[in-house]
């Protein structure tokens, strides 16, 4: 499309009140994005000389996210005068004076539009030498939508929204899917004889139709099959329906790009997740965000990823992750929280009940069970005992631990950081360090265990315990030693 001059218009001024939201309407997201985001999107994709919004509604908002996603938009206010052929007519006085190409209308709530479609119009359009194309459906329930209006012949005559129709237009079942295709000279004409003489007073873009027609322009419209391309989302039922089909799609692209989706109902996957061949989803996966899952891996069940990277033949299963990297053949789950900033080497595995939080283990460590490890660096071929606590933060600041490679970490320890725990060296089991530890030692917190006889009875008179106790010792052989 490098040949074409090309400009997209977004409309994204409106209120959105059916919403009940303080968010706007347009900053609403399926798919991982919002909804102008995934317009915006497919603008870009179209490759067009100009981008402009028309934002007027929390215009700050909605214009900071607008160039934060796309920062070479333009960006239109659109003043006190009502209507979308009002907001059109300001963008286009957005783009230079000698700009003579076709413009690309677009609303930034319709979210499944996509560039192929519009290519396709486009295409249509300068090949039939129009002055208006517009896209249209046919639905069995047109209710709320504009009709579109033909004569006996066929011919597009017009488009009349519903609360302007009669009671026979509202019979018309195909529906204006209001993307838009336009000359830029026939539109700028048409625009400027448009008035407000309507029953919601305001300029609608629809009346450029009409208007190009009586100055001999050709107008047409062309049904697209797929009534999803310009479902627009004005509730938060819409927004549901919208992301459910958005997913389904992603879903169904990523099986045929080879992907072993089990269970596509239960399985989310955003528009910016990537996904090679030969992965495994299992039940219940969410993956968000910029996830990236190399070939081999196996995501779930009930599982969820969000900007994470995940390597080949990695297994991760039962858990949560958040801004972590997994590398090739890591082991993760079940019932793991693995917080921002973990890095799990190659063959590492993080196991049942563990927290993880801005820890980098080493190749081939593990961390099997119940353990918190925090602000760590754990070398290769580690093993970090059952209960472990890393215990990083003093009340005021976080610290950093250090674990050497091939060292033996045993159950129930606690890590007080900052401390370093050198290469090759064991604890035993209940060790509190403190203080680093020597390559090759043993570190240990020793102190005698003491019984006091008799205590259950004395502080826990009539209780179960002190009943199991009674009788134990009546029953204990008279020639059994003292413990």
């Amino acid at each position: 499309m490098a040949d074409r001059s090309l400009a997209v218009v977004i409309l994204a001024a409106g209120q959105g009140t059916r919403m009940k939201s303080a968010l706007p309407k347009v900053l609403h997201r399926i798919g991982g994005r919002s909804l102008i985001a995934h317009v915006l999107d497919t603008a870009a994709g179209l490759n067009p000389e100009y981008v402009i919004a028309v934002v007027r509604h929390e215009r700050e908002q909605v214009s900071a996210a607008i160039l934060d996603h796309a920062p070479d938009t333009t960006i239109v206010d659109q003043d006190d005068v009502p209507g979308t052929g009002r907001a059109v007519e300001q963008a286009l006085s957005a783009l230079p004076r000698d700009f003579d190409g076709s413009v690309v209308v677009l609303s930034g709530d319709v979210p499944l539009i996509d560039a192929p479609t519009i290519d396709g119009l486009l295409t249509t359009h300068l090949e039939q030498r129009r002055a208006m194309t517009i896209l249209s459906t046919k639905l069995t329930n047109p209710t709320g939508l504009g009709r579109i209006l033909r004569d006996a012949s066929g011919a597009m005559t017009g488009i009349v929204e519903e609360k302007d129709a009669d009671d026979a237009q509202r019979q018309i079942t195909e529906i204006n899917g209001g993307v838009y295709v336009f000359g830029f000279e026939p539109l700028v004409r048409a625009l400027a004889d448009i008035d407000t003489n309507n029953a919601q007073g305001e300029k609608y873009l629809t009346d450029a139709a009409t208007r190009i027609l009586a100055s001999g322009g050709g107008v047409e419209a062309v049904a697209t099959d797929d009534p999803w391309v310009i479902a627009g989302v004005n509730d938060r039922a819409q927004l549901a329906e919208a992301g459910r089909e958005l997913n389904a799609r992603i879903v169904r692209e990523h099986q045929r790009n080879g992907v072993t989706i089990q269970d596509p109902t239960t399985t989310w996957i955003d528009a910016d997740v990537s996904i090679e061949a030969d992965v495994e989803v299992r039940p219940g996966t969410y993956l968000h965000g910029a996830t990236s899952i190399a070939t081999g891996a196996i995501i779930g069940p009930d599982t969820t990823l969000i900007d994470c990277e995940v390597g080949e033949g990695a297994h991760i299963r039962r858990s949560e992750a958040t801004l972590a990297a997994f590398q090739a053949g890591a082991d993760v789950g079940p019932f793991s929280f693995i917080r921002p900033g973990t890095e799990l080497g190659a063959n590492g595995k993080i196991g049942a009940f563990v927290e993880a939080k801005n820890a980098k283990i080493g190749d081939g460590s593990k961390v099997p069970h119940l353990s918190y490890v925090g602000d760590v660096t754990i070398g290769k071929e580690s093993n970090i005992g059952a209960g472990t606590i890393v215990a990083n933060y003093d009340g005021v600041q976080k610290h950093q631990t250090v674990v050497g490679d091939a060292v033996r970490i045993g159950s129930k320890n606690v890590l007080i950081a900052p401390v370093t725990i050198e290469d090759g060296t064991y604890t035993a089991a209940g060790t509190i360090v403190r203080k680093n530890v020597p390559a090759g030692s043993l570190s240990m917190t020793v102190a005698p265990q003491r019984n006091i006889e008799g205590w259950v009875a004395e502080h826990r008179p009539g209780t179960n315990s002190a009943e199991a106790a009674q009788q134990a010792q009546a029953n204990k052989p008279k020639s059994a030693p003292d413990n």
